[in-house]
């Protein structure tokens, strides 16, 4: 069973590059989605699987459900009396087919797991963050999850006031994380290659479109600027050309501007469209996938959240999911803390510890060598033989 190892940063030339990230006009300095901190020495965890044959349902075995970590892993484990868990959605709600849903869904593993006691608290907007993390720490809980780099600053002071109590900070960069706050950061510019990587393999225009989310939010331009370096990798190594178009929005919540974005590329002759900006971005890859267009999904596979398990309108061109296993990095703080071994500062997930990967094809009939080739690229992350280019914390390219 591979699972994320915790990475830390070990010189002072990456300590500098996170201090200066952190004090530029980069909200992440505070944290959302954040980064994928560079990180120190990072056991080799590189695949072997078979790459699998078209329209199969499972296009990477790298996907570890958290049933199987409980029982592989934590099968003789018991949580102490009364241990509970309290969350705090970012705006928006627990079952949003994205970020706050993941979250949740690992807190849930581990109450099927441990048998703990959980709850959640949904934020309507920023003004609430405050008085959603006083309302999360009455029940007197032993753990507290913030979802999203927005919560960073408010997350990182409630800690300081809240010592007995470990917060789990998904998206989260912090310089100074303290004694009781674990940040889980991702390498969103390899989920972003991988979708990327796939557009590039699908595309028969030499067009391709990604819909984000707030560009102020790190991991949203690592995830856009990712998605560029993936295609262009591809149109590289067959000698041709790409055209990325590539839009930002405001909010994470607003599936009509999203779809309307990707309208507009479709009608620029975008044939693939990514989706990296939420629900923003879910309703991009639904107006492409209606179109007749190819979609692909990200953070959790949009399959099962977006196109309702396979009964949405134009489920077959959902190609895949650009996955952050934010479900594991949640579940992995808590079990951790519940076996008293939790530990502050960057808890970090990457195609290497299986943190960023793809989702299966399920009804898309994906050609068998566009499937061997993108498990090719996966593994070529995994093992560092392929690098996207980008500054894995500012998502600018190198």
């Amino acid at each position: 069973m591979r699972v994320p190892r915790r990475l830390t940063l070990v010189c002072a030339a990456l300590a500098m590059l996170l201090l200066l990230a952190a004090c530029g006009n980069d909200p992440e300095a505070s944290g959302d989605g954040d980064a994928t901190e560079p990180s120190g020495e990072t056991t080799d965890t590189t695949t072997t699987e078979e790459p699998t044959s078209a329209g199969a349902t499972e296009s990477s075995d790298s996907i570890i459900p958290l049933d199987q970590v409980c029982e592989e892993e934590y099968a003789d484990v018991e949580a102490p009396d009364d241990f509970s868990v309290r969350l705090v959605t970012d705006i928006g709600s627990v079952d949003d087919g994205t970020f706050n849903q993941y979250a949740n869904e690992g807190m849930q593993a581990a109450a099927d797991c441990f048998g703990i006691d959980t709850d959640y608290i949904e934020t309507a907007n920023e003004a609430d963050y405050e008085n959603n993390l006083n309302t999360a720490l009455e029940d007197d809980p032993n753990v507290v999850v913030t979802v999203g780099f927005l919560l960073a600053d408010a997350t990182k002071e409630f800690a300081g006031d809240n010592p007995d109590v470990n917060f789990i900070g998904v998206d989260q960069f912090q310089e100074d994380y303290g004694d009781n706050y674990a940040g889980v950061l991702f390498r969103e510019d390899q989920g972003g290659f991988l979708a990327g990587a796939m557009a590039g393999l699908l595309t028969e225009s030499g067009t391709v479109g990604v819909v984000g989310g707030r560009e102020d939010v790190p991991p949203v331009v690592r995830l856009v600027n990712g998605y560029e370096m993936g295609a262009k990798h591809i149109a590289e190594e067959n000698g041709e050309d790409v055209n990325v178009l590539k839009t930002y929005n405001e909010s994470f919540t607003d599936k009509a501007k999203g779809r309307s974005d990707a309208e507009q590329m479709l009608g620029e002759g975008a044939d693939v469209i990514f989706g990296a900006g939420g629900q923003t971005g879910s309703g991009g890859v639904q107006a492409a996938v209606e179109s007749g267009a190819w979609g692909i999904g990200v953070d959790q596979d949009e399959y099962f959240t977006t196109f309702q398990g396979g009964e949405a309108q134009g489920v077959d061109k959902l190609a895949t999911s650009a996955v952050k296993r934010v479900d594991l990095g949640v579940f992995e703080n808590i079990a951790a803390t519940i076996q008293d071994r939790f530990e502050p500062g960057i808890f970090t997930l990457d195609a290497a510890n299986e943190g960023i990967t793809y989702a299966p094809f399920h009804d898309a009939d994906i050609p068998e060598d566009v499937a061997s080739k993108l498990e090719e690229i996966r593994q070529g992350l995994a093992d560092e033989s392929i690098d996207t280019g980008l500054d894995p914390v500012t998502g600018l390219p190198k």
